[in-house]
C-alpha cells in the first residue's frame, strides 16, 4: 500500500509536468489498435449483417480486449516488484502518469485558445476538430470556444478523475481496464449502422463505469468552484448541476458539464452537426454571458483544481487503509 500510495503521487506529479509527448509511445494505441485488429477479424466475416450475431461479437471483442489488457498489466508490475520494490514503484508511477491526462487535454484546449486569440479561426476550427466529435467548419469564435470547453468539462471526468479513482482503487490494472473500457467506447461505441450492435456492450459498459466517477466529479468540482475564486459560482454551479445534470443522451456526460456551466454562468450544449446531420440537444445551464476564448483559461483551471482535490482525498483514503490495516494486524 506505502509503494502504491509513493507511485500513484509521483504518476499524478508526472502528468501534470509533461502530459502526453507525441513521441513517448502511449498504451492507449496500443489498446486502440489491438480494438481495431480485433473488429476487423470479426465484422470482416459479416457477410450478411446480423443483429444478434454482432451483439455477441460486441461481447466477445470486450473480453478480449479486457483479458488481455489486464493481462499485460498484471505482467509487467508483477515482474518489476518481483525483481526490486524500487523497480515496481517506477514503473506504476509511469504507469500511473500514462492513465492520466490533465496536462494532455489542457495543452490541446490551449491550442484552440491562442488561434481564437490571434483571430485565427480556420486554425481555431482544425484545432478543436482534433479534440471533438462534431463537425467544426461551420463554428464561429463563440462555437469553436464552447466545443472547446465542453471537451475540457466533460473529460474532467472521463479523463481525469475517473482513471485517477479507479488507479487508486485497484492500481494500474484497474485503472487501464477503466481506460480500455473508455477507448473501446470512443472507437466503437457509436449509435449508427456499423456499430449500433457490435459497440453497444461497450457503450452500455462505459455508462455503468462512469456512472459513479461521473458524479463524484461533478461535486468535486463544485467543491472546486467554491475555492476557485471570484471567476467562478460555487452555489451557481450546484444550482445548476442539480437542474441540468440529465439534460445529455449519455447518463453521464452532462455532470461536470453542468457544473462548469453554471460555475462560468454561460451556456453549453445545444444543436450540434455530426457527419453533416444536425442533432437537437438540450442546452445546459443559463447565459448570464456570451462565452468567450478566456473561458477556455478559466476551464482548465477548474479542471486542476478539481484534479488536486481528487488527488489528495484518494491519498488520504489509502492513508487511512494503510492505518486500518496495520492495526489489523
Amino acid at each position: 500500500m506505502k509503494y502504491h500510495m509513493i507511485a500513484f503521487f509521483l504518476g499524478f506529479l508526472l502528468d501534470l509536468l509533461f502530459g502526453d509527448p507525441y513521441w513517448l509511445p502511449h498504451p492507449i494505441r496500443f489498446i486502440g489498435s489491438l480494438i481495431a485488429k480485433v473488429e476487423k477479424c470479426f465484422l470482416d466475416k459479416n457477410k450478411v449483417r446480423n443483429g444478434k450475431k454482432e451483439l455477441r461479437q460486441g461481447i466477445y471483442m470486450v473480453i478480449i480486449v479486457l483479458f488481455s489488457t489486464m493481462a499485460v498489466t498484471t505482467l509487467i508490475l508483477f515482474l518489476a516488484y518481483y525483481i526490486n520494490c524500487y523497480l515496481g514503484i517506477a514503473v506504476e508511477t509511469v504507469m500511473t502518469y500514462q492513465i492520466l491526462a490533465t496536462k494532455c487535454l489542457k495543452v490541446e484546449s490551449m491550442k484552440v485558445y491562442h488561434c481564437l486569440k490571434d483571430k485565427k479561426l480556420p486554425e481555431a476550427r482544425k484545432a478543436v476538430s482534433m479534440i471533438v466529435g462534431r463537425d467544426t467548419e461551420a463554428l464561429n469564435e463563440e462555437g469553436v470556444a464552447k466545443a472547446a470547453i465542453e471537451t475540457v468539462a466533460e473529460n474532467t471526468s472521463d479523463g481525469v478523475i475517473a482513471p485517477m479513482l479507479y488507479t487508486a482503487l485497484g492500481g494500474p490494472i484497474l485503472g487501464f481496464l477503466y481506460k480500455a473500457v473508455n477507448t473501446m467506447d470512443s472507437m466503437i461505441g457509436y449509435k449508427n449502422d456499423k456499430y449500433l450492435y457490435v459497440g453497444r456492450t461497450a457503450a452500455k459498459l462505459d455508462d455503468v463505469v462512469n456512472f459513479l466517477p461521473a458524479r463524484i466529479s461533478a461535486y468535486l468540482m463544485i467543491a472546486a468552484s467554491f475555492v476557485g475564486g471570484k471567476c467562478f459560482s460555487g452555489k451557481r454551479a450546484y444550482y445548476i448541476y442539480k437542474r441540468d445534470n440529465q439534460n445529455h443522451a449519455s447518463p453521464n456526460s452532462a455532470q461536470t458539464e453542468s457544473v462548469c456551466a453554471g460555475a462560468l454562468g454561460i451556456q453549453l450544449a445545444g444543436d450540434a452537426s455530426y457527419f453533416g446531420k444536425i442533432v437537437k440537444k438540450p442546452y445546459i445551464g443559463d447565459r448570464v454571458r456570451a462565452v468567450e476564448c478566456e473561458d477556455i483559461k478559466k476551464v482548465n483551471r477548474l479542471m486542476y483544481l478539481t484534479a488536486w482535490l481528487s488527488e489528495l482525498i484518494c491519498l488520504l483514503a489509502l492513508g487511512l487503509m494503510c492505518v486500518v490495516i496495520r492495526s489489523c494486524l
